[in-house]
């Protein structure tokens, strides 16, 4: 795994001494000479309250195009480690460069910098602002089978996502398009070959990390065979871990072998893997599958839990302990600051009364100051973007392997 010269200081509070790269760097050569020791990271973890703890495993969204006094609590209160934004959050450059430096600012109180991420996968999947020329879906992508292409496109988006301050993307997409009917993936997938989506991917996914920007591959163990929208309601698919194994997972397993950092895990039954819980709350899943079997050691996060697959089904703040249990590192709840509350509270309940062990809370946070560390976060503020630059750079990967 990469391991980037930190800037999360392992002796205080989160600090601002380093600059993004001006233009890409190859992941494999992006290291530190001596990262932190354990023993600082056990240092820094003995300097946080159960509270702090507790925040650096919610990923939260906000409301609106600015700060508001909800958005301060969730920093100030609830000392959320992420925030996601939407396209609800952005409208145009200003706005966005100003709303991405307010949360940094407001977090330079907290001893951890904060994560801040969108899904910006390309294609229908954007939420940069409109003034930005778009790349592709990742469809376009895998017909062109090109690695150099693929690894542009991740480094552009890196770079978009790096002058608007932002350091993580919840992106690539390693689900195989396998079923016509499923609506939600379509053109998100590189395609319905397990080899392609692999290598389009982890090339899109150094690409990004070439830019430190933290890629999150989605959405394990594979959204590609279902035909219900998770955002609606819970996915049922009935395959059993031999064709698992055999196409849903390649992806995702030799992601983990090119240093994928972190993994999203989709809200998807599997009654022949678990009959009882979805993916996301699922220990056989997340704890014997993608630990166990598959090897992963980076980041595990879930899915939006205010989509209604979960939602329609699980009382929310349940839901967040069981996700916890079975393995999760991050809770990610992409909407509506009461329910952002309810899952922090429900975890702060459980922690109390001992159903999470704080062996458990402990080791997702030092997971996650690690990340924090290897993509050298921090709460330093950026100035507004030069829109044409960028754009500029994004015509002319699209002229290079599109317009031949």
């Amino acid at each position: 795994m990469i391991f980037l010269a930190g800037c999360l200081d392992l002796e205080g509070g989160s600090t601002g001494h380093a600059s993004l790269p001006p233009s890409p760097v190859p992941s494999q050569a992006v290291h530190a000479a001596s990262p932190p020791t354990v023993d600082a990271f056990q240092a820094k973890l003995e300097q946080m309250t159960v509270h702090e703890k507790i925040g650096q495993l919610i990923f939260a969204g906000i409301d609106g195009y600015e700060m508001n006094q909800q958005t301060r609590e969730l920093i100030e209160m609830y000392y959320v480690g992420g925030i996601i934004l939407y396209k609800t959050n952005v409208k145009n450059t200003g706005q966005l460069t100003e709303l991405v430096n307010g949360l940094k600012q407001k977090n330079t109180a907290n001893r951890l910098p904060i994560w801040l991420g969108v899904d910006e996968e390309g294609g229908r999947v954007t939420r940069l602002p409109d003034e930005i020329v778009k790349t592709p879906p990742n469809k376009v992508i895998g017909n062109a089978n090109s690695k150099e292409f693929a690894y542009s496109v991740g480094s552009l988006i890196g770079k978009e996502l790096s002058a608007y301050g932002l350091n993580v993307d919840f992106a690539p997409d390693l689900d195989i398009n396998s079923n016509p009917k499923n609506l939600i993936i379509g053109d998100r997938s590189f395609g319905e070959n397990a080899a392609i989506v692999s290598t389009m991917g982890i090339q899109t996914m150094k690409g990004l990390q070439a830019q430190r920007v933290l890629p999150v591959v989605k959405h394990f163990p594979g959204h590609g065979d279902t035909s219900v929208d998770s955002h609606v309601g819970l996915p049922i698919v009935q395959n059993d871990l031999t064709r698992l194994r055999k196409l849903e997972f390649i992806p995702f397993a030799e992601a983990f072998k090119q240093q994928a950092d972190a993994v999203m895990v989709a809200h998807i039954l599997l009654p022949k893997v678990d009959d009882q819980y979805p993916a996301t709350l699922s220990k056989k899943i997340m704890t014997d599958l993608l630990r166990k079997e598959l090897g992963f050691e980076g980041v595990i996060m879930t899915d939006d839990m205010t989509m209604g697959a979960i939602i329609k089904n699980y009382a929310l703040g349940e839901a967040a302990v069981k996700s916890v249990l079975a393995g999760t590192n991050v809770v990610l709840v992409g909407h509506d600051y009461d329910k952002v509350v309810t899952v922090v509270e429900a975890l702060r309940k459980a922690v109390e009364e001992k159903r999470i062990p704080m062996d458990i809370v402990d080791q997702s946070v030092v997971h996650i100051m690690k990340l924090k560390q290897r993509y050298q976060l921090t709460d330093e503020v950026v100035r507004p973007p030069d829109i044409e630059s960028l754009n500029t750079a994004v015509r002319r990967v699209l002229d290079t392997y599109l317009r031949k």
